[in-house]
């Protein structure tokens, strides 16, 4: 079956996995491998004294016990963070803690033996003698990693003074765990005859950890070691990064002299995985006696966590590009606090920056539109950017291309039947209840990042693309497949896709930042193209025939207007490789529209209606582009109402540890997602695509809070919006 661009085809992968054929690293079963469980601290900072290992050492089936002294007898290097900041403090991160712990679920030791049972029981012997230190897990008390300014400072300082209004609000981007259905996991396989290691774990792209690991901790070259990333159960960012416990594993292995394997328990995902979130932020809106948005000022403190994760400090960076939303506003300024405290280090969580920005824009505008007295959606309109406008350069860097974002507020305010609000409104009240209406405008930014290289090779069997990115969920194989099907047009079944081996595919590419088509699948699509100018020279020799006069379709080379003809596969072994780099940045928008009603009696709330419309460019497969907005809306939505993680602030301890106190959301909290499009081509890249995996989660936080904040009545709520605080305030 031939495939075509703007197909809604049904993902080529499910059929497999829903048969449990799928390879996740669990899956990958090696002969003799030893289990390793990790020894956690229990303290969110102490001081380690001392370790006692003996009774643990003695213990049955206890092949090794690896502590934070063997982390520096054997000279291992630390988990780098991976950006570049002027005047940075970054505490050493080793593979095992020496000498301090910095948050609860630090690693202090590793006991290898022949099961997991085995493992976890000697586990539970070891002896660390730990002298507790005060914790800090509040993010604007922390110790200041960095502080920068981005933006215009003085322009919008000026502007502020000149500004007839001013709308001040302090608001909190509350931390989230990111919980993919698959926890972290490491296999290292260890083969003597080569000293060479083969580590399998879940990640988005396994050479971003191939040389860190290699080069950075391990320091063994990389011509020992093989990453390799089988099925990946879920990611949301989380599995972009490399961990202690994935070098770690490779190590043990390599002391061993055989294969090492460890996955984390639920518990231990909580405690050691990559949080999301947490800022805590002051934005002020000028506007002038018109509504017009003046200025735009925001200071923001963002908590990385105890310590600096690869992409850590750059995930509060990445708000400032989007600080402008679709909105003219003259002049801003950003200023970023990065703290450090005794919590689990923060990095990209779906969306990474940009739903933080959004959210804070949507919402101060939100309270400024009912301090100047007008209808929220009145404000908006009087300052959106016009398509005329286009492109557009706004005052932080980003310039976008495309778009029409009152086309898109009226189609969503029309299909969430948005005038015949205030009927609902009244038939709510004369029940007791209250109903609110909340918009949510955004536009991200997407496409950046590395470039992305593909490599396709025809031989008499098929095509088989290489790629650098990998397949967490978002259906890489369905659209590779519907891309190279399409523009080759050549039978879906004739295509294989590879991912996930640092042997095999090329080393520029990594899953992040809705980049797949906009890199990746530009790359694939140059790459056919280049196939198909190949095998006219091929085709135009065999046929004795000038190589213009050679037409390429359906598989088929022929002499124009002839029969004379070649099929792609007999001509032999043919192969394409093309980067694309992102030139470019692309720049999905759109509206979220909700609708909530909300019972004073026990802060219950429940979205009765929710209608999106978005921009993103063009649709390859409708059906795979409504399920990424289903997915990542889900997760603002949990945001909103549900999730949170809390510490203590006195112990450091994280108090929602486990999913009996961390509420994840679930089919019941949930309305029908009333997903609509208004596409207007992206002109930066030749698909016309502007990226949508995290589209949904930029979106929902603010259209949520803004609906039930106006079923309640007040200025502002600090997410997750939890019966009991919806309660006190009904």
């Amino acid at each position: 079956m031939k495939f075509a661009l703007g197909q809604s085809v049904t993902r080529l992968e499910d059929d497999l996995l829903l048969r449990g054929g799928g390879r996740y690293t669990d899956d990958f079963s090696l002969a003799r491998a030893a289990h390793v469980c990790f020894v956690r601290s229990p303290h969110a900072h102490a001081r380690i004294k001392a370790i006692s290992a003996t009774a643990a050492a003695n213990a049955p089936g206890v092949m090794a016990i690896l502590t934070g002294k063997d982390v520096a007898a054997d000279r291992l290097g630390n988990v780098p963070c991976l950006v570049p900041v002027e005047g940075l403090k970054e505490p050493p991160r080793p593979l095992l803690a020496i000498g301090t712990v910095r948050h609860v679920g630090d690693p202090v030791a590793m006991v290898i033996a022949e099961t997991a049972a085995q493992a976890k029981d000697a586990a539970d012997s070891v002896e660390v003698d730990y002298e507790p230190l005060p914790a800090s897990t509040d993010t604007r008390k922390g110790e200041v990693a960095f502080d920068i300014d981005l933006g215009a400072k003085a322009a919008t300082e000026a502007a502020m003074r000149k500004a007839a209004h001013v709308t001040r609000l302090e608001l909190v981007n509350n931390r989230l765990v990111a919980n993919p259905i698959e926890p972290r996991a490491a296999l290292a396989e260890y083969d003597a005859a080569s000293g060479r290691t083969t580590l399998y774990t879940p990640s988005q792209g396994p050479h971003h950890l191939y040389g860190q690991i290699a080069d950075t901790i391990l320091k063994t070259g990389r011509e020992k070691l093989r990453v390799v990333s089988g099925n990946v159960g879920g990611a949301f960012g989380m599995k972009i990064f490399l961990y202690p416990e994935q070098p770690a594993v490779v190590w043990a292995a390599r002391k061993l002299k055989r294969s090492v394997r460890w996955t984390a328990e639920r518990s231990e995902s909580f405690l050691s995985d990559a949080q999301g979130r947490d800022n805590h932020s002051v934005a002020e809106l000028a506007t002038d006696r018109d509504g017009r948005f003046l200025a735009l000022r925001v200071t923001t403190w963002a908590n990385m966590g105890a310590y600096l994760s690869n992409f850590g400090p750059f995930i509060p960076q990445l708000a400032a590009p989007m600080l402008s939303g679709v909105y003219r506003i003259p002049a801003i300024h950003l200023n970023i606090k990065g703290t450090l405290t005794n919590t689990v280090p923060v990095d990209a969580y779906r969306g990474a920056g940009r739903p933080e920005a959004i959210y804070l824009l949507e919402r101060v505008i939100d309270v400024a539109a009912r301090e100047l007295g007008l209808a929220p959606e009145e404000l908006r309109r009087r300052n959106f950017i016009q398509p005329s406008d286009m492109p557009y350069q706004t005052p932080v860097e980003s310039r976008y291309d495309s778009g029409d974002f009152a086309a898109v507020l009226d189609r969503a305010l029309e299909a969430a039947e948005a005038k015949g609000f205030a009927a609902r409104k009244a038939a709510s009240e004369k029940g007791g209840r209250k109903r609110g209406l909340g918009i949510g405008m955004y536009i991200e930014r997407c496409g950046g990042g590395p470039g992305d290289t593909v490599r396709l090779q025809v031989d008499g069997k098929g095509v088989t693309v290489f790629s650098g990115m990998q397949d967490n969920g978002q259906g890489h194989t369905t659209t590779f497949v519907q891309l190279v099907s399409d523009r080759l047009g050549i039978e879906a079944e004739r295509i294989n896709v590879v991912q996930g081996d640092t042997d095999i595919v090329p080393a520029e590419g990594l899953t992040g930042g809705s980049r797949f088509l906009a890199l990746g699948g530009v790359a694939a699509l140059s790459a056919a193209d280049d196939v198909i100018e190949k095998g006219k020279q091929e085709a135009a020799r065999r046929l004795e025939a000038a190589a213009t006069d050679i037409e390429y379709s359906d598989g088929e080379f022929r002499i124009a207007g002839t029969d004379r003809k070649v099929a792609l596969f007999d001509l032999g072994e043919l192969e394409s490789t093309q980067t694309r780099a992102p030139a470019d940045y692309t720049y999905p928008n759109g509206c979220h529209i909700c609708e909530v009603e909300v019972d004073a009696d026990t802060g219950g709330v429940v979205i009765e209606r929710y209608t999106i419309v978005d921009d993103f460019g063009r649709a390859m497969n409708p059906k795979l582009l409504e399920g990424q907005v289903q997915g990542g809306t889900v997760q603002g939505i949990g945001q909103a109402l549900l999730e949170h993680a809390v510490y203590d602030p006195q112990t450091g301890q994280l108090l929602t540890g486990s999913f009996m106190d961390y509420a994840m959301p679930r089919a019941g909290d949930l309305p029908r997602l009333d997903c609509r499009f208004h596409h207007v081509p992206c002109t930066t890249n030749p698909l016309g695509v502007k990226g949508a995996g995290e589209a949904g989660a930029v979106g929902a936080p603010a259209a949520v809070v803004n609906a039930v904040v106006d079923a309640l009545g007040v200025r502002h709520v600090d997410m997750p919006l939890t019966p009991e605080k919806v309660w006190r305030l009904s």
